[in-house]
């Protein structure tokens, strides 16, 4: 392949024709895109409908996280807790002495065995109900002085697996006493003090909820458990997280997989001052909330056995029956949030939302339709984060722009009114998500990426450089001819749509996209890189199709022929 240098042509063709829009340049700044001039679907190149719209469901408006009594309100709270500080000083003693003798007593329990992947023998587990009677006391010390019961246990060879809502910290406590069960834990459970040693003595089965081939372990543990009866029961909260408990949220597969029978339970909380749920409020907080109280109540239901209908009965089958079991028994609607709306508050709470609950989603609904996983919808809302939300947590037409390293222009306008559901000029983190996760998931989307790159880069290469010698070229171009500029800056700026006289106004322009896709800052684009970038920024795949842009830019039969 010849050398190019600055002095070789940067048009290998006889003709290169390009179709440009006359209209006037738009404002980069303009608070949102220009009337009359957007409409349709900007992605029909993927293989839409130019008619087809971007479907965004209304968000509910249930917080099924939100504790209702986050602060101490009230004459009669405050007098209360005056009233039993010297008692929660007592309980604090109580708490802290236990904790103590369980786990020296765990300790000689688990000493010098290490066959653990066999039921723990029964001389351990003997030695462990010190730590359970030590467990009742804890829950004694929290003002759980008596607990309502309603039904009872089914026999472990009856139902191997018990299901349970998840309110508190309150039932894993519970459970250690009552039952001594196997549970499914995060692995970073483990490092806890203390209670890292004592889960472990329950054969703790460890998953990593973001890892795949964790999971897939987990269900062969906990279907390896449940068919062995020298195995104690196992325990899962399929909910995968603590709620406010006056709702359930999106349940995950792991207990209906292995298709054994499920024994649900369900916990409540009556409460009229204090609001017993983990929700939002520190452990530390709700730890002496519950100190402070004359008695906290808890109450626990044992519902009847719920079995696999048949061999063939799917584990989404199984698992709607068990929702619909436990909802109607506490007389509460189901969501579609999950764990993955936690990480979203968190991370909208993090950068000082005012509002954080109005960034999750529903990531249930979400992971149904696009197969987005919680991980990246949390690299979608870093993204849109950085648009600058208003205190509404919307983000307006310019910033949008600014992030994504576009110019105002009428493709530019088409892309935002698509996301744009509600026509109002702004977009929700909802909307952009969904609008994404459209992008990113449709069939043709990757086809289109490979088509882009293999159109913006060296064929023997295989990666796209930027030139130095070329940025000198379109600083002294700037201001006179951009399509010079537009063409001889890089392969994929090339690509970009060009609006009258302002496709890239700078080489500045130019280098931050570069950078944008130039994501281990070597100095090359390769085929990883541009698909990594296109991934966390699926819209920019619009512009990057030729055979787009020239539709968009047809409209008014502008054309420039450079010969």
């Amino acid at each position: 392949m010849p050398n190019h240098d600055i002095t070789s042509p940067l048009i290998t063709s006889d003709h290169l024709i390009l179709t440009v829009d006359p209209l006037p340049a738009a404002d980069t700044t303009s608070a949102a895109p220009l009337s009359g001039t957007a409409g349709g679907n900007p992605f029909t190149f993927l293989g839409c409908d130019e008619s087809e719209a971007l479907t965004v469901p209304v968000p509910m408006t249930i917080d099924p996280f939100k504790n209702n009594t986050p602060n101490i309100e009230g004459v009669y709270e405050w007098l209360k807790m005056l009233l039993c500080l010297p008692i929660a000083i007592l309980r604090l003693v109580l708490f802290g002495l236990c904790l103590a003798v369980g786990y020296i007593a765990t300790r000689l329990a688990l000493e010098g065995w290490k066959d653990k992947e066999n039921p723990m023998p029964k001389w351990r587990s003997r030695l462990m109900w010190v730590t359970r009677i030590c467990a009742r006391w804890i829950l004694f010390s929290f003002g759980y002085q008596w607990i309502k019961r309603k039904g009872r246990p089914a026999p472990r060879e009856v139902a191997p697996i018990i299901v349970s809502n998840h309110v508190s910290y309150i039932e894993p406590i519970f459970y250690f006493y009552e039952l001594f069960p196997t549970i499914v834990a995060s692995e970073s459970h483990d490092a806890l003090p203390f209670v890292g040693t004592i889960i472990r003595a329950m054969q703790v089965i460890y998953v990593d909820r973001f890892s795949p081939s964790s999971r897939k372990h987990a269900v062969k543990e906990i279907k390896r458990r449940a068919s062995c009866n020298r195995f104690p029961r196992v325990l899962l909260f399929p909910e995968g997280t603590t709620t406010n408990g006056r709702n359930l949220i999106s349940f995950q597969l792991g207990a209906f997989i292995p298709g054994y029978p499920i024994q649900p339970v369900i916990v409540r909380y009556p409460h009229v001052h204090f609001d017993q749920s983990w929700g939002n409020v520190s452990l530390g907080k709700l730890m002496f909330r519950m100190f402070t109280q004359f008695h906290n109540f808890f109450e626990v239901e044992y519902l009847p056995v719920i079995s696999p209908l048949h061999d063939k009965e799917t584990a989404v089958h199984f698992r709607e029956r068990a929702c619909r079991a436990i909802a109607s028994a506490m007389n509460v609607v189901q969501t579609g949030h999950t764990y993955g709306d936690i990480m979203l508050y968190m991370k909208a709470q993090e950068a000082k939302q005012e509002n954080p609950s109005s960034f999750m989603v529903e990531m249930a609904r979400v992971e149904s339709l696009f197969h987005i996983r919680s991980l990246e919808a949390v690299e979608f809302l870093d993204k849109f984060l950085a648009m600058n939300p208003d205190p509404s947590g919307r983000v307006q037409y310019h910033n949008f722009l600014k992030v994504l390293r576009l110019k105002a222009c009428p493709l530019s306008e088409k892309m935002f009114a698509f996301i744009d559901v509600e026509k109002c000029g702004s977009i929700t983190f909802r909307q952009f998500l969904y609008g994404s996760a459209y992008v990113m998931k449709h069939r043709g989307f990757h086809q289109a990426c490979e088509e882009a790159f293999a159109e913006c880069s060296s064929a023997v290469k295989g990666y796209i450089v930027e030139q130095e010698e070329w940025k000198e070229i379109i600083g002294a171009e700037k201001g006179s001819n951009n399509f010079l500029s537009w063409i001889s800056q890089i392969s994929l700026a090339k690509m970009l749509f060009v609006h009258q006289n302002q496709p890239l106004k700078s080489a500045t322009n130019v280098h931050e996209l570069f950078m944008l896709f130039d994501d281990d800052n070597d100095g090359r684009i390769t085929k990883d890189d541009f698909h990594s970038c296109l991934k966390k920024n699926p819209l920019l795949i619009a512009f990057l199709t030729p055979h787009l842009q020239h539709k968009e830019c047809d409209g008014n039969n502008g054309v420039i022929e450079i010969v």
